[in-house]
């Protein structure tokens, strides 16, 4: 049994350390990798991956007890299985028993929660697809589709809408701003930031009935929110497991300020991902294909807003790298890189 854990040694969480052993597991489990973020933790055991979510709180949002951990869970498997109901199994409990070990639907003391899914093979994910030359414009088309009826079918209206309005965008974006005049002078060109802010405002206090025309017309919907080549799986050929196909998963549960958002919004994240990569004929194909599926001929007024506001926003994720000092030299040096490319990109969006 092999497993590969890059942090090496223990986790530092009890379940998870647990999940290192194939007996904690109720079906059988030949090899383990683990994958870990800021807030999650992902094991890969070759036919399911099971995630835990740490007990962590950064204010966006909270997982700092067990029963909220069980509830966002459970809220992923319901965001998640209106795009992949095949591959989100369920919610599964880890419980200690007498002896004190830990086991998947295990007998005892539940101490944790995990969301189970059908493992998908790690090459078929968009991104690495797209490195190898091997996302095509029927691709596109397909996944323009998939989300064209996804959003025809997504919640709207009372619980929805106000995270798509003039004040929560406004909102957004000043935070966006504020949480970046930290690098600004320094990565960030002085001159550049002043003029994007005021571009930014500008452009928003002159196009107040445009934001609440696509509120009214239905166009702010809950999303998935974090749509982007690292969140689709491009599948071939399938297993007794799963079809080919196109599978858009990992939907942001924690926050509806973050999944819930005008389609345009979602619409712009991908494109712009796909311009940022180089593949700016893909991006086309996919936002064209999207405004004939969904008949939205108005997304294109706010295409390139909120392109340009997505660009941003991974600037200044990537950007809060450069403050940590658990990031290493090398990977703060390749941070400032990336932290300019996305700004001068925002730049691009904003024509300045």
């Amino acid at each position: 049994m092999a497993v590969s854990n890059p942090h090496e040694g223990p986790l530092g969480h009890e379940a998870a350390d647990a999940l290192l052993s194939p007996d904690a597991y109720d079906e059988p489990v030949a090899d383990i990798r683990v994958i870990q973020t800021h807030i999650s933790f992902v094991f890969l055991t070759g036919d399911y991956a099971y995630k835990i979510k740490k007990p962590v709180d950064f204010g966006f949002l909270d997982y700092t007890t067990l029963d909220k951990r069980r509830f966002y869970c459970r809220e992923e498997l319901r965001v998640n299985r209106r795009l992949c109901p095949d591959i989100y199994l369920g919610v599964v409990p880890l419980n200690r028993s007498e002896d004190g070990s830990i086991k998947v639907n295990g007998p005892g003391e539940t101490v944790e929660y995990a969301v189970k899914m059908v493992q998908l093979p790690q090459e078929a994910i968009m991104t690495r697809l797209l490195d190898a030359g091997e996302v095509t414009d029927e691709d596109m088309v397909e996944v323009a589709g998939i989300l064209a009826d996804f959003h025809a079918r997504a919640a709207t209206g009372e619980g929805v809408d106000e995270y798509g309005g003039y004040r929560q965008i406004k909102a957004n974006w000043v935070e966006n701003f504020e949480q970046t005049r930290a690098l600004r002078g320094g990565v960030l060109d002085a001159g550049a930031f002043d003029a994007l802010e005021g571009y930014i405002l500008d452009f928003m206090e002159d196009n107040r009935a445009l934001f609440r025309e696509r509120v009214e017309a239905g166009r702010v919907r809950e999303c998935h929110g974090d749509c982007h080549g690292g969140n689709i799986f491009i599948i071939r050929e399938g297993t007794g497991r799963y079809g080919p196909g196109i599978y858009i998963f990992d939907a942001i549960e924690f926050n509806r300020a973050f999944s819930c958002s005008d389609v345009a919004s979602e619409v712009a994240f991908l494109a712009m991902d796909l311009e940022f990569k180089g593949h700016r004929g893909l991006a086309e194909v996919f936002v064209r294909e999207y405004i004939e599926k969904s008949g939205d001929t108005g997304l294109p007024e706010l295409l390139d807003f909120y392109k340009c506001y997505r660009a941003y926003v991974r600037a200044k994720v990537i950007g809060f790298k450069l403050f940590d000092p658990a990031v290493g030299p090398e990977e703060k040096k390749e941070s400032q890189e990336l932290t300019g490319r996305y700004f001068r990109q925002a730049l691009a969006y904003a024509g300045l």
